[in-house]
């Protein structure tokens, strides 16, 4: 059935929004004030972001096709699924892209899509999208092309010469439950995909023996996104593939996507979805592990993390014999493990110390959160006072909500 493209577009975007991996940071800026480009690029969140001086950054989002041959158990738009279908061509894409930009509605372009025929078709279409973005269109604004790891190597280091950001979903955190959830889907298959891109991004940063830089690739980085809550697999064995994910291939961002129930589910998946809270709390340990010199077995220890209070807090009240640190002494490893101490504010105070005495009224304006740093810190003018651990949880745990029966 022939649709306009403001149908499919409309069922194209809705598709898409399954997919939290969408934001560019790291990306170079192309400058079009030469007046021979289209579109810039900045080095901020986008898809909805809010960039470091508050400006809101948005991108189109689009899946190129939600048709697939592939059945998992957890995607609306599998073969078995009865939602309705639609498929952009090339053209199509690149005139939206194109046409959004002009009217100052995007600043990039996130395309994903289902597989069509083939990995290998569609990874092709999808890199003459970007290709011709970038060649005939002279468009110079973000892309992010979701790549396909079964697709031939060759097209996705075309992905990766047109695009910014290359990402490969592993899709859940375990082999087990990729196997069960998505048996047509290789957990070998994706971390050796994403084991090419994180060569070819260091080849391409490497000069040859004559000085000559070659083609830059995916300068964005690679990212990927993890379904929390359809396959059973707990926190700590979430952030230990995070971990592994990081460490292996270089990723600059993992994204967590809690799962939400489809039409038509296989029996297979859980009834409810697991609460937005818990995504969140995945979010701010990923930053600990990144930026706080955590590791995964210390941040989930009970295997699931506290909904209650954010995860440094947790370790924190957890670890109360580490506890007052001297602001005046302690190494930066235990600074960054004081709760309402940022990385900016620990480096303030470093630098602060090389001057004299950190004193406690210093440390607000240096950025600290008093409320969260006060019973675990001592410093000139002033000195935790001891409270046990229930009056601790209690000062910063979510006070008894009466619910409602009706």
């Amino acid at each position: 059935m022939k649709r306009d493209l403001a149908r499919k577009l409309a069922i194209l975007s809705d598709a898409a929004k399954y997919d939290a991996s969408c934001a560019s940071s790291g990306g170079e800026r192309r400058e079009s004030s030469d007046g021979k480009g289209l579109g810039s690029s900045g080095g901020s969140g986008i898809c909805h972001a809010y960039a470091p001086d508050g400006r809101c950054i948005s991108l189109l989002k689009i899946l190129m096709t939600n048709f697939c041959i592939y059945d998992c158990a957890y995607c609306v738009n599998r073969v078995s699924s009865q939602v309705e279908r639609a498929r952009f061509t090339v053209e199509e894409v690149v005139t939206l892209t194109v046409e959004f930009y002009r009217r100052n509605y995007i600043e990039g372009l996130f395309l994903s899509s289902g597989i069509i025929r083939s990995p290998d078709e569609t990874m092709a279409a999808m890199v003459r999208i970007a290709k011709t973005l970038r060649e005939r269109e002279n468009f110079r604004g973000y892309i992010h092309l979701k790549t396909i790891p079964d697709a031939a190597p060759e097209l996705i280091e075309q992905a990766g010469l047109y695009a910014d950001r290359l990402s490969i979903n592993v899709e859940l955190p375990t082999e087990t439950g990729l196997g069960r959830l998505a048996p047509e889907k290789s957990a070998t298959g994706i971390r050796k995909a994403m084991a090419e891109v994180r060569l070819r991004r260091e080849a391409s940063r490497e000069p040859s023996h004559r000085g000559k830089r070659p083609a830059r690739f995916a300068p964005a980085g690679q990212s990927t996104q993890m379904i929390v809550g359809a396959d059973g697999a707990n926190d700590a064995a979430i952030l230990a593939s995070a971990s592994t994910l990081y460490a292996n291939y270089g990723l600059s961002r993992v994204y967590y996507s809690a799962f939400s129930p489809i039409p038509d589910a296989s029996r297979a998946l859980p009834l409810v979805r697991p609460p937005l809270l818990r995504e969140h709390r995945l979010y701010q340990a990923d930053w600990l592990l990144r930026f706080y010199g955590f590791d995964a077995g210390e941040i989930a220890t009970g295997g699931m993390l506290d909904l209650e209070v954010d995860p440094k807090l947790a370790w924190a009240m957890a670890h109360r014999g580490a506890f007052p640190v001297d602001v005046n002494r302690a190494p930066r490893e235990m600074l960054l493990r004081v709760p309402g101490f940022g990385t900016r504010t620990v480096a303030r105070i470093l630098e602060a110390r090389a001057h004299g005495a950190v004193r406690y009224e210093h440390l607000a304006p240096m950025g600290a959160v008093m409320k969260h740093a006060k019973p675990f810190i001592t410093a000139p003018g002033w000195r935790a006072a001891g409270l046990d651990d229930a009056a601790l949880r209690a000062r910063f745990a979510p006070p008894p909500e009466q619910l409602s029966l009706f």
